[in-house]
Order: structure tokens, then C-alpha cells, then sequence
């Protein structure tokens, strides 16, 4: 796994075995990448990435020159490499919490410019993500939230749901405010 443009572009992440993270692939990365430059200038945006895993996302918002981001997972595997990545990369606005993401979302009082989650593909209650963190009032004013999941997920009916896109087995839907 490598980070795809900006500042750390080619630099690679590769995590020990022990973290059991489904990484989103560099095909549907470098796309996700493309929509949300399309959309905006991130340079001074705040960044939360939920069910971070190896970090990939974050480092490749990071890279590309965002403000800050908080990546949350509640494995300590994954806290712990992201961490040592971090140094390694020189990477001082990357912070990373160890905590289970609902709880996160429920006690966090910060607000974010793009909330990125890639929560597991058959996790029980994906479908109560978006509304929780549009409840907790966690997305500035035209903020995005992004959702990568499988195509058996369907958010479509979601008030703030703005569009869904679609790389092999990977989906991405779009909520924003209106």
C-alpha cells in the first residue's frame, strides 16, 4: 500500500498482520481523491477518518496538504503503527485515538470539514453511522461525510445523501447538508 499524491507521494504503508484492516485500494483511492478535489481546496481543512485502520486515508489527506486530521480505531495495533508512522513520516498534524467509534462520535464536540469512515463491510448498525454523526452536529457548514462500503449498503434514502459512486467492489456514498 503507498500514498498516491501530494507531499508523500510514494511512500509506502505497510502494516504488520496483526492489524486486520480491509485497505480501500489505490484505484478507488486515487478517485476519491479526484471528487473531493474537484469539490474543494482542503488545504485548510479539519479531517476526522472513523474506523481508520492502517491509516492509508489519513496519511493521503495529510499528504495532500490538509490541516489536520483525527483518525480513530479501536484497535491499539492500529493506534500503535499509525503512531510509528507518523514519526517516520515527520507527520506532526496526525492524531490518532484509540477508541470504539460510536463512542467517539457520541462524545466528540469538534466539527470537521470531510469525515471519512470505512467501517467493516458487515458491521451491524453501518446504516445508523450517518445519522449519529449528522445528530452529533460533527460537519461544519458544507462539510462532506463519505462512507466507503459494500454494494449490499444502501444509504439512497438518507435526507443528506448526495450521490454514490462506485469503483469494482468498493462504494463511496456522499452526504452533505443542503
Amino acid at each position: 500500500m503507498r500514498i498516491i499524491s501530494g507531499s508523500l507521494k510514494g511512500r509506502q504503508i505497510n502494516p504488520p498482520k496483526a492489524i486486520k484492516a480491509r485497505a480501500t485500494t489505490d484505484v478507488a483511492k486515487e478517485s476519491l481523491f479526484n471528487i473531493i478535489h474537484n469539490l474543494y481546496e482542503i488545504e485548510n481543512f479539519s479531517v476526522l477518518d472513523l474506523f481508520c485502520g492502517t491509516g492509508n486515508i489519513s496519511f493521503e489527506f495529510i499528504s495532500n496538504g490538509v490541516l489536520q486530521v483525527t483518525s480513530v480505531d479501536i484497535s491499539a495495533d492500529s493506534k500503535k503503527f499509525i503512531d510509528a508512522k507518523s514519526r517516520e513520516f515527520n507527520v506532526t498534524n496526525l492524531f490518532c485515538v484509540k477508541a470504539n467509534v460510536f463512542n467517539y462520535i457520541n462524545a466528540c464536540k469538534k466539527k470537521f470539514n470531510i469525515i471519512f469512515a470505512d467501517p467493516p463491510y458487515e458491521l451491524k448498525n453501518l446504516e445508523e453511522l450517518p445519522q449519529l454523526i449528522f445528530k452529533n452536529e460533527l460537519l461544519e457548514n458544507d462539510g462532506l461525510l463519505i462512507i466507503e462500503h459494500s454494494g449490499e449498503t444502501k444509504f439512497n434514502n438518507h435526507p443528506y445523501f448526495d450521490k454514490l459512486r462506485k469503483y469494482g467492489s468498493v462504494h463511496f456514498s456522499f452526504f452533505t447538508i443542503k
